[in-house]
């Protein structure tokens, strides 16, 4: 069955970096665009960057832009999110999804896989 599975996550001082992974499985994994989501408590599930197919482009929202790094490595069916700079506005479950359709990246409805997610705590 389809899985997408982060992990990497974890307590981190602000100023700090973590790198998540997100293990896909289930389904062809290179004709799947990825983006990276989080959610906060009591806050909408908000996107942050996503690349495409073969990583010929990615795209960021302006809160995450020069600080994280989404990349994937299509041999091993896996995304990853490189963080920097960690702020404890950062704190959140991140989510990694997969989208077969072209569209807008940060509409969540357009995705058709999702992670289960995966703690970050920025403490300050």
């Amino acid at each position: 069955q389809v899985q997408l599975v982060e992990s990497g996550g974890g307590l981190v001082q602000a100023g700090g970096s973590l790198r998540l992974s997100c293990a896909a499985s289930g389904f062809t994994f290179t004709r799947y665009a990825m983006g990276w989501f989080r959610q906060a408590p009591g806050k909408e599930r908000e996107f942050m960057c996503g690349i495409s197919k073969i990583s010929s482009s990615t795209f960021y929202e302006d809160s995450v832009k020069g600080r994280f790094t989404i990349s994937r490595d299509n041999a091993k069916n896996t995304v990853y999110l490189q963080t920097y700079s960690l702020k404890p506005e950062d704190t959140a479950v991140y989510y990694c999804a997969a989208r077969l359709s072209y569209g807008t990246w940060s509409a969540k409805n357009e995705y058709d896989y999702w992670g289960q997610g995966v703690q970050v705590t920025v403490s300050s």
